[in-house]
């Protein structure tokens, strides 16, 4: 049996794909300049849609999303559970560079709660387990929240931010910023370990290895590339 897919499905998905919170509603000629398809075919497309609920159109030729993307998104919310979504994303990172990863979410009191964690079974590595709370700091999971929970300054380094030494002599961290619907923070994602064994690793290659996780990561839980583009890569 054939794998490849269907192509009309394909295309009629890439033009739902043209909404976004920031473009909630697009004219014909918007999503033609959105979308590499021919604006014949956008059009067509777009009556398939409509015709089930997927799209409207207003008296000025306004489109946007239906009512069945609404019953859809109340479908995938039942069935959504996060610690699938985030775990394996931890534990793919843990098997490829063999430190700690772990998810953090912002507390009210500005501390951050360690919600899951994926730690190697062998070797030392910090003794912070899922379920933890740590008070704010400057370490570099700190930092993230102290700049996206807390609305300070970011400041010109790039992201993921590194420390080493910060909550205790022989600790070193990796942390990035994780965001959800309406590209909103959501929490960080922290590679830690041995500092005198993370000085040793390839710092872009974990650099990359953290971006495309959290870009990963970023957008299973609703994110918009555009946002994600501009954070990470900016």
């Amino acid at each position: 049996m054939s794998n490849d897919g269907v192509i009309a499905v394909e295309r009629a998905l890439s033009v739902l794909d043209c909404f976004s919170p920031q473009r909630p509603s697009l004219s014909l000629a918007e999503l033609a300049a959105l979308s590499p398809l021919h604006k014949t075919t956008i059009f067509r497309l777009l009556n398939s849609l409509m015709r089930a609920g997927y799209v409207v159109r207003n008296q000025e030729g306004i489109y946007s999303l239906g009512p069945r993307v609404l019953y859809l998104g109340r479908v995938y919310e039942r069935g959504f559970k996060l610690a699938e979504v985030v775990m394996p994303v931890l534990t793919a990172l843990m098997q490829e560079t063999g430190e700690s990863a772990s998810y953090y979410t912002p507390q009210k009191d500005g501390s951050r709660l360690c919600l899951f964690r994926s730690q190697p079974y062998e070797g030392l590595h910090s003794q912070v387990l899922a379920g933890s709370v740590m008070p704010p700091d400057q370490s570099s999971t700190g930092r993230v929240f102290k700049i996206w929970d807390q609305l300070a300054k970011r400041g010109k380094d790039p992201l993921p931010f590194f420390s080493s030494g910060v909550r205790d002599p022989y600790s070193a961290s990796w942390s990035i910023p994780i965001f959800g619907n309406e590209d909103r923070f959501v929490a960080a994602l922290t590679l830690a370990g041995l500092a005198a064994r993370i000085h040793t690793l390839d710092a872009p290659r974990m650099t990359l290895l953290l971006r495309n996780a959290a870009r990963d990561l970023s957008e299973r839980l609703g994110a918009s590339r555009e946002a994600l583009a501009l954070i990470y890569e900016g």
